[in-house]
């Protein structure tokens, strides 16, 4: 397939990226889902990386004090050791811990991520099941344990939650905050941690991607730049508005638009309308 965006496909993605990749229902299978439909070719190394670090920007933009905060703490706890028990010099360690489950398994199944994982198919069922899953946790997860009550063995299995994510379909914030309810946690303090624990595994993918540009000679710096600006835009409003929404609200309107999906592309690829690769 021909590589490379025009300008409405950059404003459609744009949009795509901004609104699903925070929200539990999947960035990656929508843009997969999306491309498929119209039958759009691969966006390009410079276009997935750009776009991607665009909306981890939005996180880092939200969450700024909290992230210098914990930066703050947990540098000066490497030498001072009264501030070791301080809950933003732990939250530097979980976070840190959190991530390595994700970091092995995606450096060790890189190539079938990038291949065989982008099987509508399996996207498609991998929607239902975690849909199913994200439903289960937060309608019978016990939610009495807010952030400060994070241990390092807590932020090792929110880490091999947001390791799920490496399969199309599945959320990196859906897994992780299916995760935390599952552990106990309440929805704001398992979805605050999710997006907390998801800036460097996102960072470190975009930089990845991002060493693969030279290897595209049709980058297109502009829709690349539109689309990045669009999801930065669109993904920090998405998180304004789900911080809100989980201190009063349910996943399960979540649950059913990804089972939904998830039903609509098995039908769709059963009759022949969506091929799976």
């Amino acid at each position: 397939m021909e590589t490379g965006v025009s300008w409405f496909e950059a404003v459609v993605l744009g949009v795509v990226q901004g609104l699903t990749e925070f929200l539990p229902i999947s960035s990656s299978a929508h843009i997969l889902i999306v491309s498929r439909l119209f039958g759009w070719g691969d966006p390009g190394a410079a276009f997935t990386a750009v776009s991607q670090i665009g909306t981890e920007a939005a996180v880092l933009i939200y969450f700024r004090k909290d992230i210098a905060r914990i930066l703050h703490t947990w540098t000066r706890s490497l030498w001072q050791a009264d501030l070791r028990a301080e809950l933003d010099a732990r939250m530097g360690w979980y976070i840190i811990i959190g991530t390595i489950p994700i970091a092995v398994i995606g450096l060790t199944f890189a190539n079938w991520i990038e291949t065989a994982a982008r099987n509508l198919w399996l996207v498609s069922t991998v929607l239902i099941v975690f849909g199913v899953v994200l439903g289960i946790a937060d309608r019978w997860g016990p939610k009495r344990k807010e952030i400060d009550s994070l241990t390092i063995r807590d932020g090792l299995l929110f880490g091999l939650g947001q390791a799920l994510a490496l399969i199309p379909g599945v959320s990196r914030s859906g897994a992780t905050i299916s995760t935390g309810l599952a552990l106990g946690y309440s929805r704001y303090a398992a979805t605050r941690y999710a997006f907390l624990l998801a800036i460097p595994a996102v960072l470190a993918s975009g930089l990845y991607e991002a060493t693969k540009i030279g290897d595209d000679p049709n980058v297109q710096w502009g829709q690349t730049l539109l689309a990045t600006a669009i999801a930065l835009v669109i993904g920090y409003l998405v998180i304004a508005w789900l911080i809100r929404w989980v201190t009063t609200r349910s996943y399960l309107p979540f649950v059913i638009y990804r089972v939904a999906l998830g039903s609509v592309l098995l039908i769709l690829l059963a009759t022949g309308v969506l091929a799976a690769t």
